[in-house]
């Protein structure tokens, strides 16, 4: 039994965890069990079991790309917070997984080091933002990562080169291959002129607070822009569909390719809503919007 494992192995662990602090959408989701693993081993360890016991888990950043679409999640959720070790050497960067994004970034900003200017607002973890190869302003953790370690399929210990991760527009090789899991990172980044950077990133943040809804409950970006033609907020936008709501979950007033949770927004009524907006952009554009976000059945 799947308590039994996390008793003896002495893991932090909550039963019919309410995961509304653990997702950025603010969904009432009650999981099983959560768990946060202290150590790399303890999450190889986990996820060992896990799949031998074929019990349902789900590895979570800090929730801030994922949708939960129903009241309840039958199996584990693993948080990586407390894998939150970092070492910074100069412009080399030795992070955890469970390390915020947000945080390096303005850290190292801080630090007079350029490179992760463009993730002062991405609220993500490091292992996360990395699988998805999160980016905004042009930019994205493709161009500053050097490695990451893993956990793979035989549970071993393994370090990947960038070549090896695939990147791609907010897309890598672990969207494809789940069985691998990132435990840290090794990032370089430049030396740049720290009055500079904190002025860009200043500048940066006035516009985030003049142009998203940063003030109500959401995921960023639903949709990726479409090659080639106008960003996807403009097509929503363009169909009328701002301030359209099912349910709780409305399409920003502010930036029509955000949903937020207005109130009491389910995250059935976030799917729908989803569905709605891509339904309206291909029948007025011809254009299939490829959705952003993790649905989680």
């Amino acid at each position: 039994m799947i308590k039994n494992f996390i008793k003896e192995h002495h893991l932090e662990y909550y039963e019919e965890a309410n995961l509304k602090r653990y997702n950025t959408y603010r969904i009432e989701t009650i999981c099983k069990y959560l768990v946060f693993p202290k150590t790399k081993e303890e999450l190889r360890d986990l996820l060992k079991y896990l799949n031998n016991s074929k019990e349902r888990y789900i590895v979570l950043g800090n929730g801030s790309n994922v949708i939960f679409k129903n009241v309840y999640y039958d199996g584990v959720i693993i948080i990586l917070t407390k894998l939150n070790k970092i070492i910074i050497d100069d412009d080399i960067i030795e992070v955890d997984a469970g390390y915020s994004l947000q945080k390096l970034a303005l850290e190292t900003c801080s630090l007079g080091l350029e490179g992760l200017e463009f993730a002062c607002g991405i609220p993500g973890h490091i292992g996360a933002s990395i699988a998805m190869n999160a980016g905004a302003y042009n930019s994205s953790l493709s161009e500053v990562v050097e490695s990451v370690e893993v956990i793979n399929s035989n549970y071993e210990f393994v370090t990947m080169t960038k070549e090896e991760l695939e990147f791609d527009y907010r897309n890598s090789l672990f969207k494809r291959e789940k069985e691998y899991i990132i435990v840290s990172a090794i990032i370089k980044l430049n030396r740049g002129n720290k009055a500079e950077i904190l002025e860009k990133i200043s500048k940066r943040r006035v516009k985030r607070i003049e142009t998203q809804p940063l003030d109500m409950p959401s995921a960023g970006s639903v949709f990726r822009n479409p090659p080639g033609m106008p960003a996807a907020g403009a097509l929503i936008e363009q169909c009328g569909l701002k301030g359209y709501n099912i349910g709780g979950a409305e399409v920003s007033n502010k930036h029509a390719n955000f949903i937020v949770n207005a109130g009491g927004a389910t995250g059935k009524d976030i799917v729908k809503l989803i569905n709605k907006v891509k339904k309206e952009v291909k029948e007025e554009f011809n254009v299939d919007l490829i959705l952003e976000q993790i649905i989680i059945d």
